[in-house]
């Protein structure tokens, strides 16, 4: 198939937290997203103090991958970075030449990446029911992606409503469906439920996945995901909270690799022969032929024709038209029949 009928795919390499506060891990990411073929590295800014309480428990896959002798308030403050380190992780995507994302939890966060230029802003699922951040978030011109974790549709449809109400054109918002649990059981994923997102009419419909591996990701894309988002680490080992649900960086390569294909081979919706296998035509098809050997002006009949490869004669679609007709010429078995 020819490139340019490919489906360009947007994906997104959520780095995350998943370098545990550290700069140059982040940066490490920053270029190993780049290698992978990604279109964007993602990260997630915030000042913890802002977003979580002090009485907010972990989740229980926190518990699991980071302990409970901690909060999560405790947590998450070794974790991020701090609002400075943005703006240089910004201009490294710049020079590396892959785009620049991060994911803001609170309203100082939107004010700091606000300075950045991003080509998107990614509100993630637990703020899909904040009205005060919804509300911040929303400028006119803006390009949105929003999680849809833990919604239901009507949720997100007056999410979407908040949005448009501020000016945000509903083709500039792009509902990737999304479970949240990491990592997400594939009897919970429900890819279908993008179609539900589709009818709300917003410009992009994708996939934010937290499965282990990379079939389901692939699978989005084949059911018409426009974006897929899907989280990395350089190693699975690491301390931290979502690491062992996140890729490793080859398997990021493999996943961006299958999802490229993907958008070649979905194609259109037109029915057609495709230039790489018009020469089998010939190869593969049949045509009216000589069941024996005919004399001129013999009637041509199905006892004395047959249809045998190759396809380069006459179609069998029009036996009907050959049958009954006198052979102009002699012809011997397997010959091509000629009218």
């Amino acid at each position: 198939m020819e490139k340019s009928r490919a489906k360009h795919v947007i994906i997104i390499a959520e780095a995350g937290v998943n370098h545990n506060g550290d700069f140059d891990m982040a940066c490490k990411m920053v270029h190993a997203a780049k290698e992978a073929g990604a279109d964007y590295v993602k990260f997630q800014t915030a000042v913890p103090e802002l977003v979580i309480s002090t009485y907010a428990p972990k989740a229980e896959y926190q518990k699991e991958t980071t302990g409970s002798g901690e909060s999560q308030l405790e947590m998450c403050r070794k974790i991020h970075l701090p609002l400075s380190a943005y703006a240089r992780l910004a201009e490294l995507c710049r020079e590396v030449g892959i785009g620049f994302m991060s994911t803001p939890f609170d309203l100082v966060s939107i004010d700091c990446l606000a300075e950045l230029d991003m080509d998107w802003w990614k509100i993630p699922s637990g703020e899909i029911t904040n009205l005060p951040y919804l509300r911040k978030i929303a400028v006119a011109g803006r390009r949105i992606i929003m999680s849809t974790g833990m919604s239901e549709t009507e949720e997100v449809a007056r999410a979407v409503d908040i949005l448009t109400e501020r000016g945000v054109a509903l083709e500039d918002i792009a509902l990737l469906h999304c479970n949240t649990q990491y990592p997400t059981p594939f009897a919970d994923v429900n890819l279908r439920a993008m179609e539900s997102l589709r009818r709300l009419g917003t410009g992009y419909v994708g996939y934010s996945d937290h499965t282990v591996g990379i079939e389901v990701p692939v699978a989005a894309v084949a059911l018409g995901a426009d974006i897929i988002e899907k989280h990395f680490t350089l190693d699975k080992s690491l301390p931290g909270p979502d690491h062992r649900a996140s890729l490793d960086t080859d398997e990021l390569r493999q996943m961006v690799s299958a999802i490229r294909n993907i958008g070649f081979a979905l194609g259109s919706e037109i029915k057609t022969v495709s230039e790489s296998e018009r020469p089998n035509i010939e190869v593969a098809r049949k045509s009216i032929v000589a069941a024996r050997d005919i004399k001129a002006g013999e009637l041509l009949t199905e006892e004395n024709l047959t249809v045998k490869r190759p396809g380069n004669g006459i179609s069998p679609m029009l036996w009907d038209e050959v049958t009954g007709r006198r052979a102009g010429r002699d012809f011997v078995a397997d010959e091509l029949i000629e009218l």
